[in-house]
């Protein structure tokens, strides 16, 4: 078994080894990985973080030892918590990184880093005001990052920021925490997910106070949630039908 992290911004992980697979997700500048698979240009990978799995290019990533992937796997996460922030190698190049990039691998890496890090868990009440960094970035499928996320990615690293894991799907996350009966039991921060015609799990929101959500829909936007599900003002309509709302912290 092989492993690695990646060294770069944003990579893009992919369903099949080609460029022009669908993005299931992005792998951000310091995650670690299991290898599965290589091929000539294309890596089988595995997440250690949500166990992810997805194609990227070779030559995105650079290996690692098997030791320092246990201790990265142990260690308590180090994230940036600026929507955008750099680092520095050895010869003075710079590398952007996005909010909620990891930072626990900077020595291995040989980068230094002087921005802000977040590395401790935060109550509850956080999530929102985390949730807000996001708002108005524009929906990309398989997105991670402000300048373009989807909306389990928008769950997902709201949740992380405050040292929480959600798993990286809709359907995924759906299976984590604890139903609710009602919307008046839920609190700011629980989820809220919405089901298709078929039954399927296919969106997630972060629910607020006075009965808005934000979520990941065209943007992260704000909008009415009631018994049916989203309202969208604008729209002058429901856009998403409620299924359930999970409490996971």
């Amino acid at each position: 078994m092989q492993y690695g992290i990646c060294n770069l911004s944003i990579i893009p992980l992919r369903i099949e080894p080609a460029d022009t697979s669908e993005m299931v997700s992005q792998i951000l500048y310091g995650e670690h990985f299991k290898v599965l698979e290589i091929r000539k240009n294309w890596t089988k990978v595995r997440l250690a973080f949500d166990k992810y799995e997805g194609w990227i290019d070779t030559k995105q990533y650079i290996l690692i030892k098997e030791e320092d992937y246990k201790i990265l796997t142990n260690e308590t996460s180090k994230l940036s918590s600026d929507l955008v922030d750099f680092v520095q190698d050895e010869h003075t190049q710079l590398y952007t990184i996005s909010l909620g990039s990891t930072l626990n691998g900077l020595k291995l890496l040989n980068h230094s880093f002087e921005g802000h890090i977040i590395e401790e868990q935060k109550p509850k009440s956080q999530l929102i005001s985390t949730a807000l960094n996001y708002l108005n970035a524009p929906y990309l499928w398989g997105g991670k990052t402000p300048f373009g996320i989807d909306c389990s990615g928008f769950t997902q690293m709201v949740y992380k920021l405050n040292g929480y894991k959600l798993l990286r799907d809709a359907s995924q996350q759906a299976t984590q925490g604890e139903a609710l009966s009602f919307i008046e039991e839920s609190e700011p921060g629980d989820l809220a997910f919405f089901d298709n015609n078929e039954g399927h799990i296919i969106h997630v929101g972060i629910i607020m106070e006075d009965n808005y959500i934000i979520h990941a829909h065209g943007k992260v936007r704000i909008d009415r949630l009631d018994h049916s599900g989203i309202y969208n003002a604008e729209k002058r309509q429901h856009t998403h039908k409620l299924r359930v709302i999970k409490k996971i912290v």
